[in-house]
């Protein structure tokens, strides 16, 4: 059964996020290819790829490469930029995204290509970092320490889907929201910048991170 906003003008927040649930994971594509990705955090990730004109986009988990293939379009209109798809498998992804000249596809565990990514990566390069992969604690912490090294002052690693168990009753527990108060305890070099939460439902809360100094230790 449908529901519609005008009927529903107090319905709790939950179970709003709970229908919008079901729309991403069932229903969601960009441009014919599944696209597991909250919209209104896509509209912020435009916003903040417009602002920062990062070099390099790395997407941490592709699943059916929908919204990877949307990271390379926004590339095309700015006219710079690529994008590294890192991913256990690509056997769900179309070969028409594939074949996009800025897409390049790693498989296998994101911490352990680590040297294949910085071989894509100039010195110079400003990098964005989007974390979708398995949504466990240990994973994602370990994503967060291994991929944060790639980051200069200003530039974001946005850890998605920490909404598991802070918001969905869905996912690992404790997950990757949990994984991101625990990276920030260690490392004073990043802050969380809520101001990317403006739209109020995120799938990403307290996953916009903004890198704020280079410490010696966390130098890139």
């Amino acid at each position: 059964m449908t529901d519609y906003m005008e009927e529903n003008l107090d319905m709790p927040l939950r179970k709003v996020l709970a229908i919008m649930q079901d729309r991403i994971m069932n229903q969601t594509t960009y441009l014919g290819v599944k696209a597991l990705k909250n919209p209104l955090d896509h509209w912020v990730y435009q916003e903040l790829i417009y602002e920062n004109q990062p070099d390099v986009i790395i997407e941490i988990g592709n699943a059916n490469g929908g919204s990877t293939l949307s990271l390379a379009h926004l590339c095309d209109l700015l006219g710079r930029g690529k994008v590294i798809g890192l991913d256990i498998s690509h056997q769900g992804i179309p070969e028409s995204v594939k074949s996009h000249c800025r897409i390049t596809f790693i498989e296998g565990d994101a911490c352990q290509c680590l040297t294949d990514v910085v071989k894509l990566i100039s010195a110079d390069d400003r990098v964005l970092i989007i974390e979708d992969s398995s949504h466990t604690y240990e994973n994602t912490l370990n994503i967060l320490r291994t991929y944060s090294t790639l980051l200069k002052p200003g530039d974001y690693f946005i850890v998605e889907d920490s909404i598991c168990h802070h918001g969905l009753s869905v996912g690992p527990n404790p997950g990757p929201y949990e994984a991101i108060e625990a990276f920030l305890e260690e490392n004073g070099d990043f802050e969380v910048d809520r101001s990317r939460e403006s739209f109020l439902i995120t799938w990403n809360p307290k996953g916009y991170l903004r890198r704020i100094r280079l410490s010696e230790k966390g130098s890139a």
